[in-house]
């Protein structure tokens, strides 16, 4: 079980400034319009944090766009929702830090080859807690999700949209127990992405065969054979090639439960 209090704060108080500023073809005033600036939690989901944005922007667009579905980009780069902040700014700035973290909002033009709709926040619910049941069949072959009571899945939702720890926490660490004797979770739920946001997903033990810790060392030398100098980086950490991969998992998941490393 994840035990390193003072880790799981840390990772969890991580904020991100962030200066949205609204695409300047939708301005149809004659007044620009200021950019809204905040700090929104690494672990959150853009479409929990942007409500007031939106309601700045709205006021500078055409009417027949108010209900329109907005969307943002870095650089032109569709940005997808349903991936965590955090692991967003590492994949787009890891390797050149900027801050604040500079975005444009839009209200039209929505990319539908790219983008998922979000039209409600209970669209993201259901997006994360399915990913948080999938990670859990990976540890524990969906044992703990099942045995859950409706009130649990709301309490561990709830924290995460009020970015509330405890209150979160209180249900998220039944989800980072081991199970049996096995000391260690059946599989890590990990998400590896190139700098392109090309994002894999391989079938991943905690041990090696000799029943030691595997390490994320030894993990980049199954997955990258020929790239002897890979790293990982995550919640803006480049993580030390000798951690073991059941601490990383209890420690640095995201909410989802999953691990979300960028490869460079």
């Amino acid at each position: 079980m994840a035990n390193d209090r003072e880790v799981l704060r840390e990772i969890w108080d991580g904020k991100l400034p962030i200066c949205f500023q609204l695409a300047q073809e939708e301005i149809m005033e004659i007044q620009q319009p200021d950019a809204f600036y905040v700090m929104v939690p690494r672990l959150s989901y853009f479409p929990l944090v942007t409500d007031k944005m939106k309601r700045h922007f709205l006021r500078y667009i055409s009417q027949e766009n108010s209900d329109s579905e907005m969307w943002l980009d870095y650089n032109g780069q569709p940005l997808k929702w349903h991936y965590p902040i955090g692991f967003l700014y590492d994949l787009f700035c890891g390797n050149d830090p900027q801050l604040p973290w500079h975005l444009t909002v839009h209200f039209t033009k929505f990319p539908e080859d790219i983008l998922l709709h979000c039209l409600n926040k209970d669209v993201v619910e259901a997006h994360f807690m399915s990913t948080v049941k999938e990670a859990d069949v990976l540890k524990h072959r969906g044992q703990v999700m099942s045995t859950m009571q409706k009130k649990d899945h709301n309490q561990l939702w709830l924290g995460l949209q009020n970015d509330k720890f405890d209150q979160f926490w209180a249900i998220n660490r039944r989800l980072m127990e081991s199970h049996g004797d096995n000391e260690g979770f059946k599989h890590i739920p990990i998400k590896l992405y190139s700098d392109d946001g090309t994002c894999s997903q391989r079938l991943v033990s905690p041990k090696n065969s000799d029943g030691s810790r595997k390490t994320l060392q030894q993990m980049t030398a199954e997955l990258y054979p020929d790239k002897p100098d890979v790293q990982l980086r995550t919640h803006g950490i480049v993580i030390p090639s000798d951690t073991p991969l059941q601490w990383l998992s209890e420690h640095l998941s995201y909410p989802d439960n999953f691990l979300h490393l960028c490869v460079f």
